[in-house]
């Protein structure tokens, strides 16, 4: 029995020599293992070296390699080929919602610029010497957070989102999930920091709440959970500086 083949249509964009996108179809041979980023790695060293995309670790782990197949923001380094209808192509594009660089390599300059705007990162009003000891904390502390620490910025999450694709200036579900995995950490000071970035028009407030980007995450961060516990705390924090103007909490 001869080798099983799979047809990829792949996005292609070339500003040099077309000025609009277009797509190139490959057929490429697969296994029950053959995932679409070993099919585009196959494409690239042995059909079409010119293709470009991002991709790093294979393993789930980098979130470099994600793309839209057949219209879903998917890692292409865990998307089978075997899960796909034998008869029909499978399309690969790069993520919507972001500005294609080349082919399937799209600009993070935005999402970049968002994630430091919030700040994920420990923020102490005091550093307290080295010599000091650890910033302890108990393991009930730490569960606190770590579901949303395992964002992997792969930004499936960003072309999901119906709100990023009607609101560019949106925060988005990754950033808005560090700050508040962040903001639930025993040893960061920065909550009252972030809080003026997430209350803004387009932090927490232009979720929708459709869910969309739980569902697409590689990780199970549940941002949108995150984004709704931020709106809660917001609303609480706002409440409390109505009833008690003059002992506000940060």
């Amino acid at each position: 029995m001869g080798k099983r083949t799979k047809m990829l249509r792949v996005a292609r964009y070339r500003p040099e020599r077309a000025p609009t996108p277009y797509f190139d179809e490959y057929e490429v041979p697969y296994a029950d293992d053959t995932v679409v980023l070993d099919a585009l790695n196959h494409i690239k060293d042995d059909i079409d070296g010119s293709l470009s995309f991002r991709w790093s670790c294979r393993m789930g782990v980098c979130g470099s390699c994600g793309m839209m197949v057949n219209g879903e923001p998917r890692l292409t380094c865990a998307a089978f080929l075997r899960e796909f209808p034998a008869r029909s192509a499978i399309v690969v594009e790069p993520l919507q919602y972001f500005p294609v660089i080349r082919d399937l390599v799209v600009d993070m300059s935005d999402f970049l610029d968002k994630l430091k705007e919030v700040k994920p990162w420990m923020i102490r009003a005091e550093e307290k010497a080295v010599e000091a000891g650890e910033y302890l904390q108990t393991p009930e502390e730490i569960d606190v957070y770590t579901q949303f620490s395992g964002c992997i910025n792969c930004m499936l999450c960003y072309s999901a989102c119906p709100v990023v694709g009607q609101d560019p200036e949106f925060l988005g579900p990754a950033a808005i999930a560090l700050a508040h995995r962040y903001n639930l950490d025993s040893r960061d000071e920065g909550r009252a920091e972030r809080r003026e970035v997430l209350g803004q028009e387009t932090g927490v407030w232009d979720c929708t709440f459709v869910g969309a980007c739980t569902e697409v995450c590689p990780k199970d961060v549940d941002p949108a959970a995150a984004i709704q516990r931020s709106k809660v705390e917001a609303a609480t924090h706002g409440l409390q500086a109505l009833v008690w103007p003059f002992g506000r909490r940060a």
